[in-house]
């Protein structure tokens, strides 16, 4: 960690934030299930509202693969989940059991074939995968421009409006260690 913010220190634009937030770890998750799970309720709602969905859904249900697939579908939508969702979160289950996933088998993995591997499921996208990839893994060059929080980050901190693709060619300066760079971004965007 100690270089990573060593060498994103080196940028003027990110120094301030690494000044004012200072050292942010990148640590794995626990459960990368469970991981998973926070990932698909978090798609395309507020925060707030996936997380009022996490809540309800963790009290409901055992948050395993087997726990998931042994609930009624219904305790899932009470929980909050769409009939799509329900869907993404069995089918998640369901591959977790069939493959073996676990921090193991997708050790020694790179980034992209941990990506193809995910969005072979149904429902996961490349923002699922990406934040897979950085809270499950803890992988330490991953940059999600899917997420619109990395993206007001970017425009806060380059104080201009940016294309997807000059956030990806200024954040290529933060390799290999973008996934550090990524949590200054939100911290810079929640203000």
């Amino acid at each position: 960690m100690d270089e990573a913010i060593a060498h994103l220190r080196a940028d003027k634009t990110l120094r301030p934030y690494i000044e004012e937030h200072g050292p942010l770890s990148l640590d794995a998750a626990e459960d990368t299930f469970e991981r998973l799970v926070v990932s698909l309720l978090r798609q395309q709602v507020s925060t707030d509202a996936a997380a009022a969905i996490r809540e309800r859904l963790f009290d409901a249900v055992d948050i395993t693969p087997e726990g998931v697939l042994d609930a009624d579908p219904e305790t899932l939508r009470d929980a909050g989940l769409s009939e799509a969702k329900t869907e993404y979160v069995r089918g998640v289950a369901e591959t977790y059991q069939r493959e073996g996933y676990d921090h193991a088998y997708f050790e020694g993995m790179t980034d992209e074939a941990v990506m193809d591997e995910l969005t072979a499921i149904r429902g996961v996208g490349p923002w699922t995968g990406k934040m897979f990839l950085l809270f499950a893994l803890g992988r330490p060059d991953v940059f999600p421009v899917e997420d619109l929080g990395i993206r007001r980050g970017m425009e806060h901190v380059f104080e201009e409006e940016l294309t997807r693709a000059e956030m990806r060619e200024r954040a290529d300066e933060w390799a290999p260690y973008r996934s550090y760079a990524s949590l200054y971004l939100w911290r810079a965007y929640e203000g």
